[in-house]
């Protein structure tokens, strides 16, 4: 790689020029050597992939940026593609092999922008989908938005979802109706009366169980309060969890379900009774819940459930209830 000049690395910049034209087929002229900005060195070393016992690399790396509007002929013998891709992209592309032997669908969702908030519920700007589930995100403080819909027939019983084997995290959980987040885009995000949370959980309801819009209008959804939780993934994975402030959304309406076989693997409609019996016996069982069903369950869901009639006395949108 060194070339013999390594006054200001000029022999580094003429071996990058030629490699460039090599490979890439961008002619000098293109790129003059004043363009290159050389900025540091790295030494690494590693084997090769696939192993093979016989080669690898040990190197102290000349890094060197570029930037120009070039013309590419990529020479087939080096290059199988190119692309130009932004700082996410790579991002997402270097962080890609945590999610082998997931299912696509559930990787293409990852992409999603969720909405960063304070412990307090402010909005501090947004991060994909996978950011806000990777534990070593979660560690370090990152909280995202959330809400939790449960959603009852005119018999008062509560949709109880199972989760697909499909989702990356808790796979195959039982839970709540639905549980999603809202996203980073101006609907969303308005804070009024949690109407972007209740556009997000519309929006997730057709998605996950194919209810229609006109089945479920906004002003049918009763907002009760926001909870403050923390879980890592099961199964734990080490690389996985959730950290969210979960708005908890009441709807009682007799609704067509459609279910999304990539989100839910099966649902019911339950009773109270019925219900408590599933949680008690869940772990002997071998029943998986969720985490913040869970919480919610041991703490405040039944009160509620007796209130259906009449929840507005139990609403409370000044407090968060820190469940961690």
């Amino acid at each position: 790689m060194l070339r013999r000049d390594e006054n200001n690395a000029i022999g580094i910049l003429k071996a990058a020029q030629r490699k460039l034209k090599h490979e890439l087929g961008i002619e000098a002229e293109q790129i003059p050597l004043e363009d290159f900005h050389y900025l540091t060195r790295i030494h690494y070393r590693a084997d090769n992939v696939p192993p093979d016992g016989k080669f690898g690399e040990h190197e102290i790396d000349y890094i060197l940026f570029i930037q120009k509007d070039v013309f590419v002929k990529p020479n087939p013998n080096e290059v199988k593609s190119y692309r130009f891709v932004t700082k996410d992209e790579l991002r997402w592309l270097i962080s890609e092999d945590i999610f082998n032997g997931h299912d696509e669908t559930q990787i293409e969702l990852m992409k999603e922008e969720c909405i960063l908030i304070d412990e307090d519920d402010r909005n501090k700007g947004s991060a994909s989908k996978k950011e806000c589930h990777l534990l070593e995100n979660i560690n370090k403080g990152m909280l995202h938005r959330a809400f939790s819909v449960f959603l009852f027939n005119t018999e008062g019983e509560l949709l109880l979802q199972q989760r697909s084997d499909a989702k990356i995290t808790f796979p195959g959980h039982f839970t709540n109706s639905c549980c999603s987040h809202p996203l980073n885009t101006e609907s969303e995000k308005e804070e009024n009366n949690a109407i972007g949370v209740l556009r997000a959980a519309q929006r997730k309801l057709k998605h996950e169980l194919g209810i229609e819009a006109e089945q479920i209008p906004l002003d049918s959804f009763h907002y009760i309060t926001r909870i403050h939780y923390r879980a890592d993934n099961v199964p734990n994975d080490g690389k996985f969890g959730e950290h969210e402030i979960d708005y908890i959304l009441f709807i009682q309406k007799d609704v067509l379900v459609k279910p999304n076989p990539n989100e839910v693997k099966s649902y019911r409609f339950i009773t109270k009774d019925k219900l408590r019996q599933l949680i008690e016996h869940a772990d002997k069982e071998g029943v998986l819940l969720t985490p913040w069903f869970k919480l919610i369950a041991s703490t405040f869901l039944y009160t509620w459930w007796e209130s259906l009639h009449n929840l507005k006395p139990l609403m409370d949108h000044k407090s968060i209830h820190r469940m961690l």
